[in-house]
C-alpha cells in the first residue's frame, strides 16, 4: 500500500504556527488590559484617598492651602482617570482585534484539514480501487491457469 502525503502539509504546517502566534498574541493583549484595568483602579482608589483626606482635613482645623492642593489633587486624578480610561478602551480593541484574527486564523486552519481529510478520504478510495482491481486480475489469472490445466 502507498504512503498517504498531503501536498499542501506545509501550508497546514505555516497555519498551526499561525494559530499559535495568534493565541500567543491575544493573552498578550488580555495581559495588556488587565494592567491597564489595574492601573485604573490603582488611580480610582487613590482618588478615593484624597476624597477621605479632604473629609478629614473639613472636619478638622480648615486650612485653605492644604484644601487647595487636595482639590487640585483631585482634579489632576480625574484627568489621569479618564486618559487611563482611554487606555483601557484602547486595551479592549487591541483585545477584541487579537481575538478576530484568531478566530480568522483558525478558520483557515481548519480548512485546510478538511480539504486534507478529504484529500485522504480520496487516497484511500483510489487505494481501494486498485486493491480490488489487483485481486480481480489476480482472480482472473488463477481461473484462467486452471482452465488451461484441465
Amino acid at each position: 500500500m502507498a504512503k498517504f502525503t498531503y501536498r499542501m502539509q506545509s501550508i497546514l504546517n505555516i497555519q498551526y504556527q499561525l494559530e499559535n502566534q495568534a493565541k500567543m498574541d491575544l493573552g498578550r493583549a488580555q495581559m495588556y488590559l488587565m494592567e491597564e484595568e489595574e492601573k485604573l483602579q490603582g488611580l480610582i482608589h487613590r482618588k478615593e484617598a484624597y476624597l477621605e483626606e479632604g473629609r478629614q482635613m473639613r472636619s478638622d482645623m480648615l486650612r485653605v492651602n492644604d484644601l487647595r492642593d487636595n482639590r487640585n489633587a483631585m482634579l489632576i486624578m480625574d484627568g489621569m482617570i479618564e486618559a487611563q480610561r482611554g487606555q483601557v478602551v484602547l486595551a479592549e480593541q487591541a483585545v477584541e482585534a487579537a481575538r478576530l484574527r484568531l478566530q480568522e486564523v483558525m478558520q483557515e486552519r481548519k480548512m485546510h484539514e478538511r480539504l486534507k481529510e478529504k484529500a485522504f478520504e480520496l487516497f484511500m478510495k483510489e487505494e481501494n480501487a486498485a486493491e480490488g482491481k489487483a485481486v480481480d486480475e489476480l482472480t482472473s489469472y488463477t481461473y484462467g491457469q486452471r482452465g488451461k490445466g484441465e
